[in-house]
């Protein structure tokens, strides 16, 4: 028997393998009406058990502007550096990562703080006056639509002393893809050096994308600029 002959079976795998590696990936489907969806679909939420839901372009009109069993999750994504929110509101919410986000909820009628964990989003306390007094300093944050916009706030690098602290107000399915990174990533106690990098990721893609815009109150010169 030659050598060629036991080199055969081998190569037939590696064209196995090479087939293998090319071929796609299942497609997503809308949840809605199973049409096939691109890779940047559109979201909804499902606003009773705050359950994102994907959706094709047809689906996702039907709820745009709504407030039914489904609301459509909009796209933009804004920078806020000079946000003011103070240690002792952040201090207050005892969140344990240095990161958390909130949102109105239209269903409870109040502001829901809430921070991602290895065991998921975990909600934290937030009074209505705390709300308030951070939106009435920030107005920027009177804008955002109830229950599919978020604010996220990273203290991750400041509490560290490398970075500046970072707010971005959002679409509330980016914070929950925070989530899902987090609870696919975590390792151990600390996290381990994969979900590190996996949360730097996150943000500089965050900021690639967003658009800087004023939170707080705008000056009689400014305004008149």
């Amino acid at each position: 028997m030659s050598a060629g002959q036991f080199l055969e079976p081998a190569a037939g795998f590696g064209l196995l393998r090479q087939f293998a590696r090319r071929e796609k990936p299942p497609l997503e489907k809308c949840d809605l009406c199973a049409v096939g969806l691109r890779p940047d679909h559109p979201h909804l939420i499902e606003l009773a058990k705050r359950r994102l839901v994907c959706a094709c372009d047809g689906c996702a009109l039907l709820f745009s502007g709504q407030i039914m069993k489904y609301k459509r999750v909009p796209r933009r994504v804004l920078a806020l550096p000079d946000l003011n929110l103070t240690d002792g509101e952040w201090n207050g919410l005892m969140v344990p990562i240095s990161m958390a986000f909130f949102f109105h909820s239209s269903l409870e009628r109040r502001p829901i703080a809430m921070y991602p964990s290895p065991a998921g989003a975990t909600e934290s306390l937030l009074g209505l006056e705390s709300w308030n007094d951070i939106v009435g300093r920030n107005p920027v944050l009177a804008g955002m639509q109830s229950d599919v916009e978020a604010l996220l706030v990273n203290r991750l690098g400041y509490s560290r002393g490398y970075s500046e602290l970072e707010y971005y107000l959002l679409p509330i399915d980016e914070c929950y893809k925070l989530v899902g990174l987090i609870r696919l990533h975590w390792k151990g106690l600390s996290g381990g050096t994969e979900v590190w990098q996996e949360l730097g990721k996150f943000f500089t893609s965050l900021k690639s994308r967003s658009s800087k815009v004023n939170a707080l109150p705008r000056t009689a010169e400014e305004a008149h600029a």
